[in-house]
Parts: structure tokens; sequence; C-alpha cells
């Protein structure tokens, strides 16, 4: 099976990244860039302006349009890359019959916070998608050290092992190998846990909290993953995976993790918007972190790292506080 004509509809980092990826093995791939001016630079230049501008493409292989419409309806297959703060503006643009019968891969690590969902569900309840039609992308991984061209992995997962083979077959590289898997909804969960996670991390480094206070820190968190996507999706899953316990690793420890770099300045004093206005770039953490505490509060899962990070966060409890207190917990 092919994923025939593929899109990539979002032109931030990891858009950016699945492009470059893409380019090498299709003869033209679709991308939906909102922006005519980063459009026009591209094309001129072969980079990206405002994201991993590294990333050399292969122009000649891009259909690139800042028209959502015209990008949709010439593409078999969608990956979606819009961060999940702005999926929910983005997609309402289309009518749902332009995505009807498509297959759709989401490469968002967010909850759509407007109804605390994660995109597989909120495609499926509010834009009619199939099951069978819907795919996932997760790492571990960084756009960043696709763009420099090292070796990495991600993780294909869909309930259609076909469809998840087509599109591991599109990314698939000199520098990238996939894997797959058929559990939509515990990659997804925990690509966004892991972002919550990497906040955490960040915060203890701002705070000057050592490697060996952060291996404790991971360590737990795994386990804290492990239990939340067990009770909202429990099937027999290998936590231990790379698409769980890789993701989290390569976010919680790596400079490249925007999560981290956020939690970190957040950990030295930074407020909240004074984080985002300095990084000008989109921490999921902050947003996924909220919805996670709310969709817990159904389900009373035991998360003392996610909970001492929204407090933080949301409640403005003085981090080092929080963190001594999260320091016993975690013993």
């Amino acid at each position: 099976m092919s994923a025939g004509r593929i899109a990539v509809i979002g032109g931030g980092s990891w858009g950016t990244a699945l492009v470059k990826l893409l380019s090498g093995n299709a003869e033209r791939t679709g991308w939906w860039v909102r922006s005519a001016a980063a459009i026009a630079h591209i094309r001129k230049y072969g980079h990206n302006p405002n994201y991993i501008s590294a990333a050399q493409l292969d122009v000649g292989r891009l259909a690139l349009s800042d028209d959502l419409h015209a990008v949709v309806a010439e593409a078999d297959t969608l990956i979606v890359a819009v961060p999940s703060a702005f999926l929910k503006g983005s997609l309402e643009q289309l009518e749902k019959a332009e995505i009807r019968g498509k297959t759709i891969f989401s490469a968002v690590k967010g909850i759509v916070p407007e109804t605390n969902q994660i995109v597989g569900e909120y495609l499926f309840e509010h834009w009619d998608v199939r099951k069978p039609d819907l795919g996932v992308i997760c790492g571990p991984c960084h756009a960043e050290e696709v763009a420099m061209e090292r070796l990495s992995y991600l993780t294909i997962a869909s309930q259609d092992a076909a469809k998840a083979e087509a599109m591991g077959k599109a990314l698939n590289g000199r520098f990238m190998k996939t894997t797959l898997s058929d559990d939509i909804y515990g990659t997804e969960y925990a690509a966004i846990l892991k972002n919550v996670i990497a906040v955490a991390s960040g915060i203890s480094v701002g705070l000057g909290y050592g490697d060996n206070f952060r291996a404790v820190l991971v360590s737990r968190a795994i386990q804290e993953i492990e239990r939340f996507v067990d009770a909202v999706h429990p099937i027999s899953r290998d936590i231990k995976e790379p698409a769980y316990l890789g993701d989290l690793l390569v976010t919680a420890y790596s400079t490249f993790s925007r999560n981290r770099e956020f939690g970190t300045m957040v950990g030295k004093g930074y407020s909240v918007k004074a984080a985002q206005l300095e990084m000008n770039m989109v921490a999921e953490g902050y947003y996924a972190v909220k919805c996670v505490h709310e969709i817990n509060g159904k389900l009373g899962v035991d998360m003392p790292i996610t909970e001492a990070t929204y407090r933080i966060l949301y409640e403005r409890i003085a981090p080092l506080i929080e963190m001594r207190l999260l320091s016993d917990k975690l013993a």
C-alpha cells in the first residue's frame, strides 16, 4: 500500500522536519504554510526562515501554498503538525467534506485545549474521522536533529497496519528509521505527558538540582505515564518501548527540548508569560499540564510530578517550594 499524495499541514519545526524527510522519498509533497512571506523565502533560499533554518529543503519537490483548501484537496494523506493550541482554529477553515475519506496522521504532541481531547479523539468526535483513517507520528525524535541529519527514529502508530507501514516507508531514509505500533491512544497521551515531565525537568535545572535528582524524577515519571495511559486506554503495552520511555528521555534531558527550556526559565525566576515571550515558540507542556490536570480530576490517577508542575504554572506556587515538596514524594 502507498500513502499516495502526502501533504503536511503546519510550517513550524515539526512541519519543516517532516517535509525534509518526505521530500527525500516522494516526487511531490504538499505543504501548507500560513505565512506567504515564509513561502517566498523558502522558494528562494531553500530553508524555512522561522524554524530549524539549518534544514535544507528540496524546493523542486514541494508544492507550497498558504491556501489550506488547495493543499488538502490535492492530498490523499494529511500530516497535521500544527501546535495543539492552534489546531482547532486552523482546521475550522475547512469543511468536514474536505477531509472525508483521507488518511490523517497527527504529529501534534499536545491536547486540544478547547475540548481537553487528544487530537485523535478530537478528530473522531468533531470531524467524523474514522479510526482506521487515523495515525500518530511520535518520537523519540527532535526536529533539530532531523535538520542536522543525525540518525533518528520515529514511531508510526495506526490501527490499520498497512497505513502505518506506508507512512513508515514515506518517512524512512538515510538518517531516519521508523517502527510501527497499533497504540494510537497510548502513544498520543505519552507524547503529551512527556512534555509535562520535560517542563518539570527544566524547572529542576533552573533551580540548580543535579543529574542525580533528574534520574529519579524521570524514573518516577515513566511510572506516572504508565499509570495514566493504562487508566485512559487499558491495553497491553510495553512502556519501555521508544515511543514511551525513549520519547520521555529525549524530551526531559535534551537541550533541544522547548519544554525543558521553558521549565528552566521558570525555575530561574521568569514568569510564565515572560518565558513564553522570550522563547517565541510554543511549549506544548504548558497547555498540556492544565488539560491533564482536568482530565485526571475524573480519573484520580496518582500523578505527583504533573500536579506539582500544574501548581507552579497555574497556581503560581514558588518553584523552589513545590520542587522541595515533590522531592520528598519521589523518594
